[in-house]
């Protein structure tokens, strides 16, 4: 720091001298140049905005939430992303999921491919951000496995009222159960970033589903609102809904669920989320623990 200070001094000094070697006193320009040079920050150490262009660099993992995030990978970047869930379902076995594996390629800073892979053991439905399906009337313990492909783009980016927004399109093969039917997903995401650096967010997303011979449609809204703790922790509270539309039986599950988040690095994230169910429709209750982390 001593040195950085003599420097700038020396500097100022020759700055000056030269001036008078001129044959006169420094006039206005070269007192904006003293100016300019005396306010260069980085002769100081890191600034404000550094410090801030930082903390923008977290990564923002789509396991965060039942929302996916809205933003997408820059060109290069590679987001591996790994949870467990657990669903206590009314009156059938419990329900697992894991590994909820999903990779995140960045191919333009607009555009990122998305595949993962999970298994599932238990009384039927998913609430992962990656794979959802509302509760099915399972009369046993089943088992299923299903790969997941797709992309994300970029939208808009927020500028006052207009939100930052994504687009997803996302297909699930099965690779192991009783099911042999692939899914369409779509999802649109925006939010917007406020003042006080609190995120609200919203989804909707549009499922094609089977089962047996009943095809039939699935719409699960859902708003989220994220609030930074220190540098490093991340709290949420969030509402979703899974739909059906046209099928024989209507189902409606709504959840509650709050969570917690913890950034090791700006490259990797550990979260746990907790939800309850808010009607007969949906689990009792349903828990997730899972991490994220950049290339």
């Amino acid at each position: 720091m001593f040195r950085v200070l003599c420097s700038s001094r020396a500097a100022l000094c020759l700055v000056v001298l030269a001036g008078l070697l001129r044959g006169a006193p420094a006039r206005g320009q070269d007192f904006a140049d003293v100016r300019d040079f005396v306010s260069d920050r980085s002769l100081f150490g890191s600034s404000a905005e550094e410090a801030e262009s930082e903390e923008d660099d977290k990564l923002e993992t789509d396991r965060d939430s039942f929302t996916p995030a809205t933003t997408v990978l820059k060109r290069g970047q590679v987001l591996f992303e790994s949870s467990y869930s657990m669903l206590d379902l009314r009156g059938r076995p419990d329900s697992h999921s894991f590994p909820e594996i999903l990779t995140r390629i960045g191919v333009t800073d607009r555009v990122e491919l998305r595949l993962g892979w999970n298994y599932e053991i238990g009384g039927g439905g998913s609430i992962s951000s990656t794979d959802l399906v509302s509760d099915e009337e399972a009369s046993g313990i089943e088992e299923e496995a299903s790969l997941l492909y797709g992309i994300k783009f970029a939208v808009t980016e927020q500028s006052d009222w207009l939100p930052r927004s994504a687009f997803i399109v996302q297909g699930s093969t099965p690779t192991a159960g009783p099911d042999n039917h692939s899914l369409l997903n779509l999802g649109y995401v925006f939010g917007w970033e406020l003042p006080n650096r609190w995120m609200l967010d919203f989804a909707v997303r549009y499922l094609v589903l089977a089962e047996e011979e009943d095809h039939y449609n699935e719409w699960a809204p859902s708003a989220v609102l994220k609030i930074p703790v220190g540098e490093r922790w991340n709290v949420h509270a969030e509402y979703f809904g899974l739909f059906t539309q046209n099928r024989a039986d209507a189902l409606t599950p709504q959840y509650f669920s709050p969570g917690v988040h913890y950034y090791i690095t700006n490259d990797c994230e550990i979260g746990v989320r907790v939800g309850w169910g808010l009607n007969e429709d949906a689990a009792n209750f349903f828990s997730n623990v899972g991490i994220g982390i950049r290339f």
